[in-house]
């Protein structure tokens, strides 16, 4: 069984902590990884892109010239895609960018996301992030102490609306909770701190698939 270091808000080393191996530490799947973070940022966008086919735009309704005699190449509508205002041929239409991956795969997906921080010496396990205020100052502290650099991810078992306001002024760090995290979260963070309770509840969620 593995084990990492849990640490006070002061950086101080409070004791050493297991953590399952048969989630922290499997054998990654990066093509599963890969998969659902697609599948996420898929998710995301809107699919709301429209081009007017020769159906669509204005005009049409007769021949613009008689067949023969006029030494110009045939035309029957001036909606064909070749002439000027016409429709657009094969163009974009609203679609939906989402397709389905199985559980088995995402479990997998975000066990080899979480094997990744580990491997990396990049998961931070806290006894608390209990913040007195909401000031940004307070978390930016703790980041200083701890030596953190680059994005941070911050998982909480429980609502921490301090946490949340305290971080959402800087650019590099994000608060959410471990029944919210993700695998798109995790891989974009370069540090990952979870509070004792969080990773008890993530070890609890997944250890049974």
């Amino acid at each position: 069984m593995a084990k990492v270091e849990l640490k006070n808000n002061k950086g101080e080393k409070i004791k050493d902590i297991t953590i399952s191996d048969s989630i922290w530490k499997i054998e990654v799947n990066d093509n599963c990884l890969k998969q659902m973070i697609r599948l996420q940022l898929d998710a995301n966008r809107q699919g709301t892109a429209k081009t007017k086919t020769r159906s669509e735009v204005s005009g049409g309704g007769r021949k613009p010239w008689k067949q023969k005699g006029t030494g110009r190449a045939r035309a029957g509508s001036n909606r064909s895609p070749v002439w000027r205002g016409g429709g657009v041929a094969l163009g974009v239409v609203p679609r939906d960018y989402t397709f389905k991956i199985n559980k088995k795969e995402r479990v997998l997906a975000l066990k080899s996301a979480l094997t990744y921080k580990l491997k990396d010496k990049s998961l931070i396990a806290m006894d608390t992030l209990h913040l007195e205020t909401l000031k940004t100052k307070e978390i930016k502290n703790i980041l200083d102490t701890l030596n953190l650099n680059g994005k941070v991810l911050f998982v909480t078992k429980d609502d921490n609306e301090n946490l949340y306001m305290a971080t959402r002024n800087l650019g590099y760090t994000y608060a959410i909770l471990a029944s919210e995290i993700n695998c798109y979260d995790i891989v974009n963070a370069d540090y990952l701190v979870c509070d004792e309770a969080a990773i008890n509840y993530i070890e609890e969620v997944l250890k049974n698939d």
